[in-house]
């Protein structure tokens, strides 16, 4: 199988997190959105929302969106409930990441990171932060009730989440205001098999 990315993407950083978590095997094949990477025809041919990461497998089918594909390489494996509600808990944090938190702190990060903060887009990027913040204060109330995300176990839902918030520093966040989330980035990053974003 081959997956289209940019290491330093959150969204691409998670699926290559998930792949060393479980041992799957893949070719990376890096793709330079600022260059237009995902603009050209053969990207579209194969996802025509002109977005990374993408799953393309062995027999040609692509599969594009984050979670959908962390999901799909997760099932079956300890990572991704079998139980409906279980799931559905696990989703539910999903949705929370692509509505509540990456809309702030991945937009964040990219401003300062991706594009080093230029001034036309100060006001933009200080806009993001009351929602980064309170996407945080969100995940704190909740790890500093439970170990992970959805209760006692490692799921899909906390490595989705893990993605932006373990570099939300470079969005201008301090993390150290959220000992629970920090507790939980420090938990997933000792699990055997790690690896970094870079």
């Amino acid at each position: 199988m081959k997956i289209y990315g940019d290491i330093r993407s959150g969204n691409c950083y998670k699926i290559k997190l998930l792949c060393a978590l479980l041992g799957i095997g893949h070719q990376w094949i890096h793709v330079d959105i600022l260059a237009g990477g995902t603009s050209s025809s053969d990207f579209l041919n194969k996802n025509p929302n002109g977005k990374i990461p993408l799953l393309e497998l062995d027999d040609g089918r692509c599969l594009s969106e984050s979670n959908a594909i962390l999901n799909y390489l997760a099932a079956g494996s300890d990572l991704l409930p079998e139980d409906p509600f279980e799931l559905a808990k696990v989703q539910q944090w999903q949705f929370f990441e692509q509505y509540s938190h990456e809309p702030y702190i991945a937009v964040a990060r990219f401003i300062a990171r991706y594009l080093g903060l230029p001034e036309e887009r100060r006001q933009e990027y200080e806009s993001k932060q009351a929602g980064g913040h309170k996407a945080l204060a969100v995940m704190e109330q909740q790890l500093t009730a439970t170990p992970y995300l959805t209760g006692d176990k490692l799921t899909t839902a906390d490595i989705c989440l893990y993605g932006y918030t373990h570099v939300a520093d470079e969005g201008g966040f301090d993390l150290s205001q959220y000992p629970a989330v920090t507790a939980w980035l420090e938990k997933i990053a000792s699990h055997p098999n790690y690896t970094g974003m870079a």
